[in-house]
């Protein structure tokens, strides 16, 4: 239980609902802002205007995926009232809060830098990614089947990265009985893609397999689908790029010749905000009742 753990819960999306219901369920004394556009209501959380005084007595900051924009302002959808974090909200917070975000820009990392406070961030944490790969999967396949003609069983897929996401990726392509080429850096993963039946190559050679496939789905948030690589691709490929933006692919070249490419970054928060709300709110739970039993031993 979290009975007595100030909570302040900043901006966000519905993944933020689940994360608040999961955080009253848990008795913590949850304080929202950004939600006053919500039709519903949220029980058990306070809702307040956002000002300096929040911020005093709080034991842990919940803000959006995105923690903040590189001006510090937070992405509320729930609300149509600018949320700006300066130095001056940070300073009002103890020194033993602990900020929670999805991933950090620059601007954040320095404001909890400035005032000595620990960032957490969550897409970091491998259970979260991990979970986090089967809507992002699903939502792949959705912009997959939407923007071709043919069937995912059948096809020729190729998916770039074998880390948390390629891997679920890779996967469920397969499971729906696609011809999937895993593009890798390390000898572990050309060994375990191989062991695991898809057709693995290394991506200094990616440029030798891209000649003849209907779908390319790319993990690795750098330049790598290139102008050269698209210049090879068959005009009816389909490229759904899953990184972080700006994304690794070329999209004005892929512009320029015809080739359908999308950048789908966050597709766990847009194809199923409750699925992953839950994930992020299982976790956030967890993580404050460590630091909480942290705190009362001392430590």
């Amino acid at each position: 239980m979290l009975t007595g753990v100030q909570v302040l819960l900043l901006g966000g999306d519905a993944r933020q609902l689940e994360v608040i219901r999961k955080l009253t369920e848990l008795d913590a004394l949850v304080t929202v802002s950004g939600f006053d556009g919500l039709h519903s209501s949220l029980d058990g959380a306070v809702q307040a205007e956002f000002e300096e005084q929040l911020f005093e007595g709080v034991d842990a900051l919940l803000l959006p995926a995105v923690g903040t924009d590189d001006q510090g302002f937070i992405h509320a959808v729930f609300s149509d009232r600018q949320m700006q974090l300066t130095d001056s909200h940070f300073a009002k917070l103890p020194k033993h809060c602990t900020v929670y975000t999805g991933m950090a820009k620059p601007y954040l990392k320095q404001l909890c830098k400035q005032n000595n406070l620990t960032l957490v961030e969550l897409f970091d944490r491998d259970d979260v990614a991990i979970y986090n790969s089967i809507p992002t999967a699903e939502g792949a396949l959705m912009m997959a089947i939407q923007n071709t003609d043919i069937t995912i069983h059948g096809s020729s897929s190729m998916v770039l990265g074998f880390g948390r996401t390629g891997f679920t990726m890779a996967r469920t392509l397969q499971g729906l009985g696609s011809k999937v080429k895993v593009g890798v850096r390390r000898s572990e993963h050309f060994a375990r893609a191989a062991e695991m039946g898809f057709e693995p190559f290394y991506i200094s050679g990616l440029l030798l397999y891209v000649s003849n496939i209907d779908l390319l789905f790319n993990t690795i948030p750098t330049m790598i689908i290139t102008a050269q690589i698209i210049a090879n691709l068959p005009s009816r490929a389909v490229i759904i790029d899953l990184a972080s933006k700006p994304g690794g692919t070329d999209f004005r070249f892929a512009e320029k010749r015809g080739i359908k490419a999308m950048l789908a970054p966050g597709l766990p928060g847009i194809v199923a905000p409750k699925t992953a709300g839950r994930i992020m709110a299982e976790c956030l739970s967890q993580l404050i009742l460590e630091e909480t039993i942290k705190r009362g031993n001392g430590i």
